[in-house]
């Protein structure tokens, strides 16, 4: 596949699709820097994100910048990809999907996640222990309704009239029914890769204790980040430490 026009820094990036193994369309874009990449990194964006918001774009440059290649894509139900949002259950698929391209570049894959890409990263790392680490932001623990932000997601999520506006006001397409799936606090005992859980202390959405209890029940090798001032799943706040929890994330795999 041609590369599309350089990237900052001398990195070039190629556009292309995916399909997963559920019938899904994707599209992702691979950034791999100038010099032979450390590791490529997984980008799992959130809901009504997609692989060209400016948030992941930031995160890919700071990313591409330490080493990294980094492939980005759209989950099902956003941006370019087809399918319907399950809110981080189906989309253990796109992550899989994802992680077989980037494997084409690099051994070494590190799956970042954030909010609902977060759930779908440990999902997906729940069943692959030969990942070289998974990075968890802002992700919730439990199937909880923790502040007045996640009620109001639940409404716009979960009712008929709530995913109509959804899809007219943002362009996500969401399931009509929520599968309520093994919650994160549950995946994470079973992840045997090294997990970095990174949670904003100013997070109004989901409450650092939820990224706290996550650590907690962690079995393998994990570490946590609790950043002050850092909101809700990627932003300049959170830019340097999901850098440095996948640094973290690729020497604990090195040592092994």
């Amino acid at each position: 596949m041609p590369a599309e026009a350089p990237a900052v820094g001398g990195a070039a990036t190629t556009t292309f699709p995916l399909e997963t193994v559920d019938g899904v369309s994707l599209v992702a874009t691979l950034t791999i820097p100038s010099s032979r990449p450390r590791a490529t990194v997984v980008l799992c964006h959130g809901f009504t994100a997609h692989r060209r918001d400016a948030k992941v774009l930031d995160l890919t440059e700071d990313l591409v910048a330490a080493g990294f290649a980094v492939l980005g894509y759209d989950a099902r139900g956003h941006g370019d990809a087809g399918g319907l949002c399950t809110l981080g259950d189906a989309e253990r698929y796109d992550v899989a999907t994802a992680v077989e391209a980037a494997r084409t570049t690099t051994d070494a894959v590190i799956v970042v996640g954030a909010s609902m890409g977060a759930v779908a990263a440990l999902r997906y790392a729940a069943t692959d222990d030969t990942l070289a680490g998974v990075v968890a932001v802002s992700s919730p623990a439990r199937w909880r309704l923790h502040s007045p932000q996640s009620v109001l997601g639940a409404l716009m999520t979960r009712t008929r009239p709530g995913r109509y506006v959804v899809r007219r006001s943002m362009g996500v397409r969401v399931a009509p029914k929520w599968t309520k799936p093994e919650a994160p606090d549950q995946l994470v005992r079973r992840i045997r890769v090294p997990l970095a859980v990174v949670h904003g202390r100013a997070d109004r959405f989901i409450p650092a204790s939820e990224g706290e209890l996550l650590a907690r029940r962690a079995t393998g090798e994990h570490m946590l980040d609790v950043v002050p001032h850092m909101g809700h799943a990627f932003g300049p706040r959170a830019d340097r430490p999901i850098v440095g929890a996948v640094e973290w994330a690729l020497a604990a795999y090195n040592r092994a």
